[in-house]
C-alpha cells in the first residue's frame, strides 16, 4: 500500500489502492521506487446482506415424500437417486426368478396334474419355501438384493456431504432414517411380497378358486406375509446399521452378506459336528426361518429349542442394529465428514 493511504487522516471510504513492490524489471536498478500496476488501482468492498426467507414451508409429509421418491423412482427412471445398472438388472432378475413358483402353478393348472400341483401349488410348506426357503431365495436373491440396496444409502451421504443438504432443511433425523429405511424396505418388498401376492393370484386363476377358498386360506396367507415382513425388516435394519458406520458402498454390502451367510454356515458346521443347534440363535436367517415356520404352521426344522428363543434373538438383533443406526445418524453433522 502507498504511504498516503496509511496516514491516520485518510478517510475510510471502503476503497483501497493496490500497489506492487516490483515490476517487469528485477528492481535492483531503482530500489527506492515503487512501480505502480497498470491494472485498475482501486477496488470496492461490498457488504453482503442476507434476507431471511419468509415463505411457507412444505408440510412434513411432502418433505418426507421427496426423500422416499428420490430413492424409489431411481430404480425405474433417471433424475433421482442414480442406482447403478448392475443393481437394477439384478433386482429385475431376482423379481422374475421369484415368480417361478407362480409360473409353475399356472403350468400345473394347465396340465391338470395333482402331483405337479403338490410340488408348486399353495400349501404351508410351499409358502414357507416361497418366502423363507434358503435355496435359492435366501442364497441367490434376497440377501444380495438387500446388500446392493444398503451399500451407499447412508454411507455415501457421509462420504459426499449430502447430509448437509438434508439437515440444512427442516428435516429431522428421525424422518431422514425413516424414509431411508422405508425406501430400502419397499424396494425389497417388490421382490419378496409382490411376487408372494402374485403367487396366490396364480393359484386363483389356474384353478378357479372361489371366495370360500380365499377365506379359508387367508390366515395362512397373512402368516406368510408377516414372515416376509420380518425378513425384510431384519435385512434392512442390519444393512443400514452397517451403512451408517461406513463411508463407502463396499463394506455395508459385503458385511451384510458375511453376517447372513457366515452365521448360517458356522451354525450348520456346529450342528453337523456336535449336534448342537444353539448357534442358530446368532444367525439372522435361521431366527427368521424358525419364527416363520411357527407362524405359517409348517413342520419345524429346529428341534432342540422353542421358536420363542429365536423370536427373542431376532428382537435383540434388530434392537442392536437400530441402536447403532440411530446413534450414528445422530452424530452426523451438516458438513462433509
Amino acid at each position: 500500500m502507498s504511504d498516503e493511504n496509511l496516514t491516520p487522516e485518510a478517510p475510510v471510504t471502503g476503497q483501497g489502492r493496490m500497489d506492487v513492490a516490483w515490476g517487469a524489471n528485477t528492481g535492483d536498478e531503482h530500489p527506492d521506487e515503487v512501480q505502480r500496476a497498470s491494472t485498475p488501482q482501486s477496488g470496492e468492498i461490498f457488504e453482503q446482506l442476507y434476507t431471511p426467507w419468509t415463505g411457507q414451508l412444505n408440510p412434513r409429509w411432502m418433505r418426507n415424500w421427496s426423500i422416499l421418491r428420490h430413492h424409489l423412482l431411481g430404480i425405474f427412471k433417471k433424475g433421482h437417486r442414480p442406482w447403478t445398472m448392475p443393481t437394477r438388472i439384478f433386482i429385475l432378475i431376482a423379481f422374475l426368478a421369484s415368480l417361478s413358483d407362480a409360473g409353475m402353478t399356472l403350468l400345473s393348472g394347465l396340465v391338470g396334474s395333482s402331483e405337479f400341483h403338490s410340488l408348486f401349488g399353495v400349501s404351508r410348506d410351499n409358502l414357507y419355501g416361497h418366502v423363507l426357503g434358503f435355496f435359492p431365495r435366501n442364497v441367490l436373491y434376497y440377501p444380495i438384493v438387500a446388500a446392493l440396496l444398503v451399500g451407499g444409502v447412508i454411507s455415501e451421504d457421509r462420504q459426499h456431504g449430502t447430509s448437509a443438504l438434508y439437515f440444512s432443511r427442516p428435516i429431522s433425523r428421525f424422518d431422514y432414517v425413516g424414509m431411508k429405511f422405508l425406501s430400502v424396505a419397499m424396494i425389497q418388498a417388490l421382490v419378496v411380497l409382490i411376487t408372494y401376492v402374485l403367487y396366490f393370484l396364480a393359484e386363483v386363476v389356474a384353478f378357479g378358486r372361489g371366495w370360500a377358498w380365499m377365506v379359508d386360506i387367508f390366515p395362512m396367507f397373512l402368516a406368510g406375509m408377516i414372515a416376509g415382513l420380518l425378513l425384510i425388516f431384519t435385512y434392512t435394519s442390519i444393512g443400514l446399521s452397517l451403512s451408517s458406520v461406513s463411508t463407502g458402498r463396499f463394506f455395508p454390502g459385503i458385511g451384510l452378506l458375511a453376517i447372513v451367510f457366515g452365521t448360517k454356515t458356522l451354525a450348520s458346521i456346529v450342528k453337523n459336528l456336535f449336534e448342537r443347534e444353539i448357534l442358530y440363535l446368532i444367525s439372522p436367517y435361521d431366527c427368521v426361518a424358525h419364527v416363520g415356520q411357527a407362524l405359517i404352521g409348517t413342520q419345524t426344522t429346529y428341534d432342540q429349542y422353542s421358536w420363542t428363543y429365536s423370536l427373542v434373538a431376532l428382537v435383540a438383533m434388530n434392537a442392536l442394529a437400530l441402536y447403532v443406526l440411530a446413534s450414528r445418524v445422530a452424530s452426523m453433522e451438516v458438513t462433509r465428514e
